[in-house]
């Protein structure tokens, strides 16, 4: 590799080594992110009171979607950053790096106010009513506002991923989750503050994410370009091409959720409180596949981006090997942790049982919601991210909700949950066929990258250094 290109560092070596260590140092990002959650999960489940735990459960209906937007724009920054690397361009990733927390920033705002401004319509369509209803809006009126600053610190996280820094991608996130951690049961119960003080400390988690990852930005990598509206204005285009699929795609799966929660609450806020456990377990237990997801991404984006279309394909590959290899000791490790699990968080009645009936072969569905995972990176990575808008709206309407309707009419609650978990298997098919299809069209030249036109003697270059290696 040519020192000037010394970041685009995953055009060489072992990919399946560049897939672990990428997959693994995010995961236990991802793992402290959503340890924010969990904890606020467990704490206010040691408060024993059913309606608080609801809450949660019908409040982080409504933060999935705003976390998923902005992943979406987390996407478009990683993708582009790659593609930039892998085409020499170091100074380039750093505009794009600027113009999408730019663009980010005054979206996320823009979002963050429509939904502050009709909290209680929100709640009320998932299912949330009376005093659980008044709890979930006092806790989300703390968090919306902070929408802004989350997407900052994620954005900035992926950027790191895309290049290649993966450990300092990780210390973003646990830097979040400790903070998170020791303030929770000093707000909670110190000083009494309860569901509200779970929100405030989430809300300063936030912004200790987004200070340490503009921090590695700026000392590691550079910073970012000067403002120029000219540029701006020139990259929306680029940005959106990305950007508005991805947000699109990360969109569904919330919705998708908010429908299994409409769906459990029939049957009383146990259910909910059950389910809202499930959602909180199900990102620490599978980190890895959440992660592989991001992981992927950088990698095939600067094969992609150096031409090296021979080991885009082996990445996708080897990444669909390692989710199987993952996902069974995971499994197995559940069902012999279901009783400790639901006794951590004093699940009783309906909810003890959905949680023993999701840790336990049920969750080996896992393995087809990776699949759809690592093609969704595929397609951001290779010029189609509209597929994964496809793919992800297919799976969270069509894979979702005739599935949890009729698994709810034969086997009542438990069956919203077999619902939301069997309707992956076809996605996550129709998934693998659309992202080998994708792949054979990058190998035959018909895809190029859309953050500039294609540089061939750079491209040329990496491919000449790839064969002699």
């Amino acid at each position: 590799m040519t020192e000037s290109n010394e970041q685009a560092r995953f055009l060489t070596g072992s990919l399946t080594q560049h897939i672990v260590t990428m997959s693994l140092t995010s995961a236990v990002g991802f793992m402290a992110l959503f340890f924010v959650d969990l904890v606020d999960m467990l704490f206010i489940s040691m408060l024993g009171i059913d309606e608080l735990a609801a809450a949660i459960g019908f409040a982080g209906s409504i933060l999935f979607m705003t976390t998923s937007i902005s992943i979406g724009m987390a996407i478009a920054g990683g993708a582009m950053v790659a593609r930039s690397l892998g085409e020499n361009r170091p100074e380039r990733a750093a505009e794009l790096l600027t113009h999408v927390l730019i663009v980010g920033v005054v979206f996320a705002t823009v979002i963050a106010a429509i939904i502050y401004s009709n909290l209680f319509a929100l709640t009320g369509l998932i299912g949330a009513s009376g005093e659980t209803q008044e709890l979930a809006v006092s806790y989300l009126k703390i968090l919306i506002p902070t929408m802004p600053i989350l997407l900052v610190g994620i954005v900035c996280s992926a950027a790191l991923r895309g290049h290649g820094a993966a450990r300092l991608s990780m210390t973003v996130a646990l830097v979040a989750g400790v903070v998170n951690a020791v303030l929770d049961p000093i707000f909670i119960f110190a000083l009494d503050m309860g569901l509200d003080g779970a929100a405030w400390a989430s809300a300063i988690s936030r912004v200790s994410m987004a200070v340490t990852g503009v921090w590695f930005i700026t000392r590691r990598y550079g910073g970012f370009s000067r403002l120029s509206f000219p540029a701006l204005g020139r990259d929306l285009k680029v940005i959106a091409a990305i950007a508005i699929p991805a947000i699109l795609a990360n969109v569904a799966a919330p919705i998708g959720v908010a429908y299994v929660t409409k769906a459990a609450s029939q049957y009383g806020e146990a259910a909910v409180a059950g389910m809202a456990i499930i959602g909180r377990v199900t990102p620490i237990a599978f980190a890895l596949i959440f992660a592989m997801s991001g992981s992927l991404g950088p990698i095939i984006g600067q094969n992609f981006g150096a031409g090296l279309h021979d080991r885009v394909r082996q990445a996708f590959n080897k990444s669909v090997v390692l989710i199987v290899l993952y996902v069974i000791p995971v499994v197995i490790l559940l069902y012999f942790l279901r009783a400790a699990i639901a006794d951590m968080f004093s699940a009783e009645g309906v909810a003890r049982d959905l949680i023993f009936l999701f840790c336990g072969p049920l969750s080996l569905a896992w393995i087809f919601n990776g699949i759809i995972f690592v093609g969704n990176a595929s397609y951001n990575n290779l010029g189609h991210p509209f597929y994964s808008t496809w793919v992800n709206w297919s799976r969270n309407t069509l894979g979702i909700i005739p599935f949890v309707y009729f698994g709810s009419q034969y086997w009542g609650v438990e069956g919203v949950l077999i619902g939301q978990m069997a309707g992956g298997v076809f996605a996550a098919i129709g998934s693998y066929i659309l992202a080998q299809y994708v792949m054979k069209k990058a190998e035959s030249g018909q895809i190029i990258s859309p953050v500039e036109p294609v540089f061939v003697k750079h491209r040329r270059s990496f491919k000449i250094l790839h064969n002699r290696r």
